[in-house]
């Protein structure tokens, strides 16, 4: 499935039926967990009669776990499996998530489910976020990952909404059941398919890096995960926003809903609003990863995380009302798409081609475990402090974080060059 080396070529001009093909499969992976943001909170409450919030949020819990661990073998073993090999098992291990929740007679079931879709999303998303950096190369690299992103985002858009809408017109669980079938299936389909593995273009940018650098070699995860994690400045920076992002996704994915059920919003006002948010996220995300090529990352990551801590603190002040819910929704969208393709930019700017897919993994595993941290904290803090409190605690953690990259994380000058040569992980 790899090409030649003679009609392998970077850059999004050479490589558009595949990256493409990578975009749609993206927006399957968005789908596949936006069916659950509009649908599942509720579900917990009407189908399993759970009363408390850190009981709802369990599920994410169990998510953000398993897609942290994921990403980081992703990340770990992309070299050696493959990307495609590693993508077609993601989307393997999202088969029996729709099944498990048809049959589910407890929470518990519903909560292994969303072992698998971790598993599925860590494998899936971090292999066609990898593969479409590898393609288009070092100088359009936050474009790519801001199609990439709003990809994704797009498509859990859409699921939230459409999940919605016919959530007020079906059974929730019948929906989630149907349509996360159809996904898992056909974008399983297409990666065996249609999609081609990447290697030969990691071959072809490492070959061009500096001479000195050329022997370079993949690091191994005991390098790479304190390098990703606390010695690099510019990785630090952005694994700790990373992190704290998606906190606010914990909370706006599990928190939100019940906190508008509450006030009585239905499930169409539920969809609308969690489908707000992300379209906002995915569409917005073109336009930030190409200005992040031309002005730096870390002016957009530290205005985007201010934004959002902006926004939590408007939807704290909103009492439930659905239409200030979804004016925050458009804000902390506002701010994502400032935030999540420019860290990825950062990252792949800060490691060698070889190294890259460790470091992504590595930053992915601590981005993701803001699903884990956020769905303990956005539980426990609602049970002790109500709805508004919970998302009053998330909003001072996401400007102390735009304030920490601010002070943290190294400028870095456009020039019309990739920063990477001048951000390499120091390997031991």
């Amino acid at each position: 499935m790899v090409g030649s080396a003679a009609n392998v070529r970077l850059g999004l001009s050479h490589n558009i039926p595949q990256f493409a093909l990578l975009v749609a499969v993206t927006a399957f992976v968005g789908a596949m967990v936006g069916l659950e943001r509009s649908t599942l909170p509720l579900i917990g409450r009407t189908d399993f009669g759970l009363g408390s919030s850190a009981a709802v949020l369990s599920f994410i819990v169990a998510f953000g776990l398993a897609k942290s661990l994921t990403n980081l073998g992703a990340g770990a073993f992309a070299a050696r499996a493959g990307r495609r090999r590693l993508l077609i098992a993601g989307w393997g291990a999202a088969l029996p998530v729709p099944l498990l929740i048809a049959a589910a007679p407890t929470w518990d079931w519903v909560v292994a489910a969303n072992v698998l879709l971790g598993v599925n999303q860590g494998l899936a998303w971090s292999m066609t976020v990898v593969m479409k950096i590898d393609l288009v190369g070092p100088r359009r690299r936050g474009f790519a990952l801001g199609l990439n992103e709003a990809a994704g985002y797009v498509g859990v858009a859409a699921a939230a909404g459409i999940g919605g809408w016919l959530a007020s017109q079906f059974a929730a669980r019948d929906v989630l059941v149907v349509a996360g079938a159809a996904i898992a299936v056909v974008a399983l389909a297409i990666s065996v398919l249609f999609v081609r593995d990447t290697a030969r273009h990691v071959e072809l940018e490492q070959a061009q890096v500096p001479e000195h650098e050329t022997g370079e070699r993949a690091p191994r995860m005991r390098e790479a995960f304190p390098q990703g994690s606390y010695r690099q400045p510019t990785l630090r920076s952005c694994s700790q926003a990373g992190l704290v992002n998606n906190i606010n996704d914990a909370l706006a994915w599990g928190l939100v809903p019940l906190f508008l059920a509450a006030h009585g919003a239905g499930a169409a006002q539920v969809g609308l609003v969690a489908g707000v948010y992300p379209a906002v996220w995915g569409l917005g995300q073109i336009w930030t990863g190409h200005l992040s090529d031309r002005i730096g990352r870390k002016p957009l990551i530290v205005a985007g995380m201010l934004v959002q801590a902006a926004a939590l603190a408007l939807l704290a002040a909103s009492s439930g009302g659905a239409g200030m819910a979804a004016v925050s929704a458009v804000a902390l969208g506002a701010g994502t798409a400032l935030v999540y393709p420019t860290l990825i930019g950062a990252i792949s700017d800060a490691a060698s081609p070889v190294a890259r897919a460790s470091m992504i993994g590595v930053y992915r595993f601590w981005r993701d475990m803001g699903y884990v941290v956020g769905g303990l904290i956005a539980g426990l803090a609602a049970d002790a402090l109500g709805f508004g409190g919970a998302i009053t605690v998330v909003a001072g953690l996401t400007a102390a974080s735009g304030l920490w990259v601010l002070h943290d994380m190294p400028s870095d000058r456009r020039d019309g060059r990739s920063s990477a040569q001048s951000l390499r992980p120091e390997l031991s």
